[in-house]
């Protein structure tokens, strides 16, 4: 990295120059050297450049790779500066090689690599600097960092597994919405000459209206729809929007039982992976409720992190409201019971996430018939509200 510094020297005379180094605290040492006094040291304009992309287009997975890596060469004796090294030029990903420089300059600095990784809390969530700092502080750095990149995988395969679940029905829904739009826009005007003088049947009186609006008023239709999503989401910013968003999702057959078995999910293999790896009880579940997903779940949680702090049992909070299952309260309460909490949080962990795969498929196989049954009665509506007054047409003829 290139700074560009201003500098006297002994004599009062003001000199300026660029200097290749890793952080600012080394471009000064170097000027130190030179018997150089800094007056001002900044990067160059092409480096404030990269420092804004800094920590975009960094996924979660490039980023258990490189745990994963960093692991193996600590692992194999290698001194972290020199793992930094080997990292900065193996990464393919250019955005995390420049975070990966700042934290190693900031290592050369003295600074320990929790404290490093904090600068980029977009990147590297609280989660994971916990970890690394309960890591260096017993000197199990290594098993953290494998901890964390298999823990970082499998959330990565969990969450693929929900999105592409949904990738079909989503897919389902665009196509019906586009057919009756379509159908309403270029189909149905044609009839409208045809039908014009016969007596029209409700559904047929909606079809034609509904057409009008979207040939006639597209343009107000659009801002409704626009004005409408931004309402939505001011109202769902709101704590009790949310809460209520949720309790809603939660009671709906399969698919909230799928959402909810997700979040219990996370909620066990982030705080059995943080308790492994030797962080506080307190401060590990403060991290796990919000790294949930769920606010009605994060609330179950703060309460029983606060009945811990009062010397209380953890699973008797949690079992408020029915969100978590009495199978694992159960299982909770014996591991607590026998101080094996973090081991039996990680089996939860792996056997909930297994009952959730099954749970999304079945999702996945109810969602799918019910919005081929919602698209095929808007179509068979459509049909219906343009063959009845043909019927009534042809009938009245026949009468004749």
């Amino acid at each position: 990295m290139q700074f560009a510094y201003t500098a006297l020297t002994a004599a009062g005379q003001k000199v300026g120059g660029s200097i290749d180094a890793e952080s600012e605290a080394q471009v000064l040492r170097s000027l130190e050297e030179k018997n150089l006094f800094p007056v001002s040291v900044a990067a160059k304009g092409v480096q404030k450049t990269a420092r804004a992309k800094k920590g975009k287009g960094v996924r979660s997975r490039d980023v258990g790779v490189m745990y994963g890596q960093l692991a193996d060469l600590i692992g194999s004796g290698v001194p972290l500066l020199r793992a930094l090294d080997t990292l900065i030029k193996s990464t393919p990903n250019v955005n995390l090689v420049l975070v990966l420089r700042d934290i190693r300059g900031a290592v050369a600095d003295g600074k320990s690599l929790n404290e490093s990784m904090k600068q980029f809390a977009e990147i590297f969530p609280t989660l994971h600097t916990s970890m690394v700092q309960a890591g260096e502080r017993a000197s199990m750095l290594e098993t953290v960092l494998r901890s964390l990149a298999s823990f970082i995988e499998r959330l990565d395969e969990l969450r693929s597994k929900v999105l592409g679940a949904m990738i079909y029905p989503m897919l389902l829904v665009t196509v019906g919405i586009a057919v009756m739009v379509g159908a309403l826009v270029f189909f149905v005007p044609k009839f409208e000459p045809l039908l014009a003088n016969v007596q029209q049947a409700l559904p047929t009186k909606l079809i034609f209206t509904l057409s009008i609006i979207l040939r006639s008023y597209w343009h107000f239709v659009a801002i409704a729809m626009v004005a409408a999503v931004f309402a939505g989401l001011s109202v769902y910013r709101s704590e009790s929007a949310k809460r209520a968003a949720e309790r809603w999702r939660m009671k709906i057959p399969v698919v909230g039982s799928a959402l909810r078995m997700v979040a219990i999910t996370r909620f066990c293999r982030i705080l059995g992976t943080m308790l492994t790896n030797g962080v506080p009880l307190l401060q590990a579940m403060n991290i796990a409720k919000g790294a949930t997903g769920s606010t009605l779940m994060a609330d179950r949680i703060a309460e029983a992190a606060e009945s811990v702090r009062e010397g209380k049992s953890l699973t008797a909070p949690l079992g408020v409201g029915g969100l978590f299952p009495e199978q694992i309260l159960a299982m909770l309460s014996v591991a607590e019971e026998s101080n094996q909490l973090e081991k039996v949080l990680l089996q939860i962990a792996d056997t909930v996430e297994r009952r959730t795969n099954r749970e999304v498929d079945q999702a996945v196989r109810l969602v799918e018939p019910l919005i081929l049954c919602l698209v095929a009665a808007g179509i068979g509506f459509l049909a219906l509200g343009l063959l009845l007054p043909i019927f009534t047409m042809a009938s009245s003829l026949g009468k004749q």
